[in-house]
């Protein structure tokens, strides 16, 4: 088994963010990374088939990475042929390794019997790692929800991510029909972590370092993966390393909040893209920020509603820097519902094509 990189913070946890499509390009790591990165990144899924090539934007947040932390290439697919060369190809990249996505509960994706859909046959889910662990000579890993309908395959695809070497092993601790509705169920990801010979990483709904710590008390898992609530929170990762080594947990501002909002408007602004898909796009992502404005929801419910960049902008000042001072929770409010147009945005959580985690 290959080593994994070493965390931030020696001895510490693991942490990571989600890889979610659309959403974890080069501009967010960036973004993400300026408030305290994670152990790890996870790239969108590279879509694997007979007309695929790894997309040049997915591979620009390996290339260009200035974060300084590993980067794994996810792939989600089903062709042994094609993830062969498309393993291949990446390889020539700066990744931290290569990650196989088998949770991604989007119907368009599991349709095609890739992602989440392949939880219904662990013969095929068998050959697909034994190829790509003859074919990653560095580290690698897989990303798994605990079933498709039910979790009546988990056990034997836990075996045999044992018996092909994975070096890292994701459990997102709902089945893909459960999307990201119904309780997350930590014994089954304390199960995997009983079970398989590598280290686990806890994901689905880690809402906060207090949160993160709960979970790997109860599951005995070596890190989180956290996806939509880094959305909302991109101080989560520096949360959780306080947290883990005793300190407490510094707040947030609505100052810093708004600080952030403008970051990303620009790390992700794209001249060619007119100002109303701008701030369509800009949209998803405050829909998760609002979580932890207010608990009655009112900014959520006007951001929704902003049309321009001036209207958007108007919206924040009026919520962050009215009281600039006033604490940004650090768990979301209950009432306040986000709703992305799919799993990860939409921004999700860890997953992909709407994938979240």
């Amino acid at each position: 088994m290959t080593a994994l990189p070493p965390p931030v913070c020696p001895g510490q946890p693991l942490t990571a963010l989600a890889p979610m499509q659309d959403v974890t390009d080069l501009p967010f790591m960036r973004v993400i990374a300026s408030a305290g990165p994670p152990d790890y990144f996870f790239t969108e899924f590279f879509r694997v088939h007979s007309q695929s090539r790894p997309e040049r934007h997915i591979l620009r947040s390996i290339d260009e990475n200035d974060t300084g932390r590993p980067v794994f290439a996810q792939l989600i697919g089903e062709d042994l042929e094609h993830l062969s060369r498309t393993v291949a190809e990446l390889l020539r990249h700066p990744l931290a390794g290569i990650d196989l996505n088998l949770g991604c509960p989007a119907p368009k994706v599991y349709r095609k019997n890739v992602g989440g859909g392949l939880l219904r046959e662990p013969e095929r889910i068998g050959e697909i790692l034994r190829l790509l662990r003859a074919e990653t000579p560095g580290l690698f890993t897989v990303k798994m929800r605990l079933g498709f309908e039910d979790t009546a395959n988990f056990d034997r695809i836990l075996d045999l991510v044992n018996l092909h070497g994975v070096d890292l092993l994701t459990v997102h601790g709902r089945t893909v029909r459960e999307l990201y509705r119904s309780e997350v169920r930590y014994d089954y990801i304390a199960r995997a972590v009983a079970r398989v010979r590598c280290p686990v990483l806890a994901n689905g709904n880690i809402t906060s370092a207090e949160k993160a710590a709960e979970v790997l008390a109860s599951t005995g898992a070596a890190g989180v993966m956290i996806g939509r609530h880094a959305i909302r929170n991109p101080w989560i990762f520096s949360q959780c390393r306080e947290l883990f080594a005793g300190r407490p947990v510094p707040p947030v501002t609505l100052r810093q909040v708004r600080a952030y909002i403008g970051q990303l408007y620009e790390a992700l602004a794209d001249p060619a893209i007119p100002e109303r898909a701008r701030v369509g796009r800009m949209k998803k992502y405050l829909n998760f920020v609002g979580q932890s404005v207010d608990a009655e929801g009112a900014f959520v419910h006007e951001v929704r509603r902003a049309a321009t960049e001036s209207e958007l902008f108007a919206t924040c000042d009026a919520h962050l820097l009215s009281e600039p001072d006033r604490p940004f929770s650090l768990e979301p409010y209950p009432g306040v519902i986000a709703r992305p147009n799919c799993e990860t945005p939409a921004p999700g959580d860890g997953s992909s094509d709407s994938c979240a985690a």
